[in-house]
């Protein structure tokens, strides 16, 4: 059994879990704003990916609600491809990174491999999903 280094959650990016397969965190997939929030109540969660918008917390509005109860957790906005306007407020918010919806899963894999300074295991569960396709 491998060792889990961070529990993320994940709120309206079901489309991108799948990048984040074989690296040694937990995943709690949602996809609401009001679950997400429930969830934060009751999971000890490392880290936050979630769409910029949500059908119930549009306009970034979980991860303001987040930042201000917790600015240091890191977090990760999935904006709207080309969207300046959603990319300027999540950038003013102090989110960690922001990555439009559109980024292949490599790069997302890779970057949220950064920001929890687990590095090494992006190159390897890049490896090992290539190997199943083989």
């Amino acid at each position: 059994m491998c060792r889990v280094y961070s529990t993320i959650l994940m709120i309206g990016a079901e489309d991108k879990a799948h990048a984040l397969h074989q690296l040694p965190v937990r995943l709690l997939r949602m996809n609401t704003g009001r679950d997400a929030v429930q969830c934060l109540r009751t999971e000890a969660v490392d880290s936050v990916v979630s769409r910029w918008d949500l059908v119930d917390m549009p306009d970034g509005l979980l991860l303001r609600r987040i930042l201000a109860a917790r600015p240091r957790i890191p977090t990760i906005a999935l904006i709207q491809p080309g969207n300046h306007r959603q990319e300027i407020q999540a950038r003013s918010l102090g989110v960690t990174a922001i990555v439009s919806e559109e980024t292949d899963g490599a790069h997302f894999r890779e970057m949220l491999c950064q920001i929890l300074h687990i590095e090494e295991y992006a190159t390897l569960a890049a490896a090992g999903a290539a190997d199943r396709f083989l």
